[in-house]
């Protein structure tokens, strides 16, 4: 009689947690086709298939909603980013690659930071994020404080990306080639100044 007590206990925790997974990845899967504020607790529990009190017993809140899908944003990018430390020519197809997939959605997350509290602490977080993934990426190279650091920052960002391939409409080969020569023109002038000092 315990084992099957354990048992169903087990199997409804496995259902709760599938449950609050399918509402996080409904409300994350929906921001990147809509602004968050656009976005109601009844188009999360439809495309979660669930009711919308479902969605308030997990996470009490839309606000609570919200803060458990940040998290799990955060560690879904990081993952998908990950990247070799030292190897230039990795890093920048990983992160050209991961623009590709989601850049749009981050600039529309960027777009949204002044109007919505929420959003904005995601935006905050993506940036360390991302200023932690090009520290770690390239510490062979640089030490955390070194300016390099903010340069490189500024080579893989988003918004380069953006300049790169939606304004200037370049393929996306060819933003990964002038991000890669970017990224590597700064180390050269790195070393450069290293080994002239």
């Amino acid at each position: 009689m315990k084992t099957t007590r354990s048992y169903t206990m087990g199997v409804r925790a496995e259902a709760v947690a599938e449950t609050r997974r399918r509402i996080i990845e409904a409300l994350f899967d929906l921001g990147r086709e809509r602004m968050f504020p656009d976005i109601s607790l009844d188009d999360v529990a439809v495309a979660a298939d669930v009711s919308v009190q479902t969605i308030l017993r997990h996470f009490k809140s839309r606000a609570g909603l919200i803060e458990a899908t940040m998290d799990h944003a955060i560690a879904t990018v990081t993952e998908e980013r990950h990247a070799p430390v030292g190897d230039v020519d990795a890093a920048v197809a990983v992160i050209v690659g991961h623009y590709e997939d989601r850049g749009r959605t981050a600039l529309q997350m960027l777009a949204q930071e002044s109007a919505d509290p929420q959003v904005a602490e995601l935006t905050r977080r993506g940036r360390a994020m991302h200023r932690t993934w090009v520290r770690d990426v390239f510490a062979p190279f640089a030490g955390p404080r070194d300016p390099l650091i903010d340069l490189l920052v500024v080579a893989t960002d988003v918004y380069t990306w953006k300049l790169l391939r939606l304004d200037r409409r370049y393929s996306r080969a060819r933003t990964e080639q002038l991000i890669h020569r970017m990224a590597t023109a700064l180390l050269e002038g790195a070393r450069e100044e290293g080994d002239s000092s």
